[in-house]
């Protein structure tokens, strides 16, 4: 069950020591996805986010409680997305805000992860898109369209991107998009904006929400934030879940990220050298200061069986 906001407060307030900051206007702040714990009411969302004279972020609230995010290009022409939201009114509400900073048509939709939570709402889009998706997602696009209902269809692209490397001149800035590599789907792609210094990387970066390895590949999703460190021209990083981040900031949450994910490995790989069952190894399980973050309780089980699949052989396709 996800973690109640009681719980998640008091979990919060006892991992003070490690995640307080002091901003420059000298207030204390609590690093978390809990927005009641960073002091922002629900009523703040949905809320965009401006990172440069074209470029947006848009937050979103999601059950449990969590932010859901967006990037948002405006072009000369027209406007590039990359991520929906996770129903067909949100997303719509998306489309709605940004005809309140241009009257442009969206021209260009990136599917940066292929989850419900970014991709259920997409039925709602415009037609005559140019769409760039993983082939990997794509693959899953198309099984879960053969699955879903009359009510809840799930839209397909008509092609995959062809490398792992596609850009795309919008008339304003140059957006790369890249696959780094597998990380919390298979088929994760980031929006590189070399010009603003920013790199969306979707699901591939969860601020301060314990690493959700359902779909996941964990050594390779670590390997995956740590090549996309090592880009040029980035000094914000954009995550598909939690709050976006100042600068510097958003390049230590990335790190805090990146070493969750190994930490829960490291963890989750000690408990299966004692030979205990998963249910016991959940029970025995010590994830530090991690196990404060977001959706612990929910996403650490499936982290463990997930781990352990990886070391049995079982993630290799």
């Amino acid at each position: 069950m996800p973690t109640s906001p009681l719980r998640r407060t008091l979990l919060a307030v006892a991992a003070l020591g490690a995640a307080l900051v002091v901003p420059a206007v000298g207030r204390a702040q609590i690093r978390t996805a809990d927005p009641a714990v960073r002091g922002i009411p629900l009523s703040a969302f949905p809320r965009l986010v401006k990172l440069s004279k074209h470029v947006y972020g848009y937050e979103e609230i999601r059950q449990p409680g969590f932010t859901t995010v967006s990037l948002i290009v405006i072009g000369k022409d027209g406007v590039l997305i990359a991520d929906g939201q996770g129903s067909s009114a949100a997303t719509q509400t998306m489309l709605d805000r940004i005809k309140t900073i241009t009257p442009l048509p969206l021209k260009w939709y990136v599917v940066g992860s292929d989850h419900g939570d970014h991709t259920a709402g997409n039925n709602v889009l415009p037609a005559g898109l140019t769409w760039v998706v993983h082939p990997t997602s794509l693959a899953q696009l198309k099984r879960d369209s053969a699955a879903a209902t009359a009510s809840r269809p799930v839209i397909v692209p008509p092609t995959a991107m062809t490398g792992n490397v596609q850009t795309i001149d919008v008339g304003t800035t140059e957006v790369v998009v890249r696959f780094m590599g597998r990380a919390h789907t298979g088929g994760d792609l980031m929006v590189h904006l070399p010009r603003e210094q920013i790199l969306f990387m979707s699901e591939a970066y969860l601020n301060r929400v314990f690493p959700a390895m359902r779909s996941a590949y964990p050594s390779e999703w670590a390997r995956t934030i740590d090549a996309a460190l090592t880009i040029d021209r980035v000094k914000r990083y954009i995550p598909g879940h939690g709050f976006i981040e100042k600068g510097k900031r958003s390049r230590e949450e990335l790190v805090a990220f990146r070493d969750a994910i190994t930490s829960v490995i490291a963890e989750a790989t000690r408990l299966k050298s004692l030979g205990i069952s998963a249910d016991e190894a959940v029970k025995r399980a010590n994830w530090g200061q991690v196990g404060t973050w977001f959706l612990t309780e929910q996403q650490a089980p499936i982290a463990i069986r997930r781990v352990w699949a990886e070391a049995d052989g079982g993630l290799r396709e």
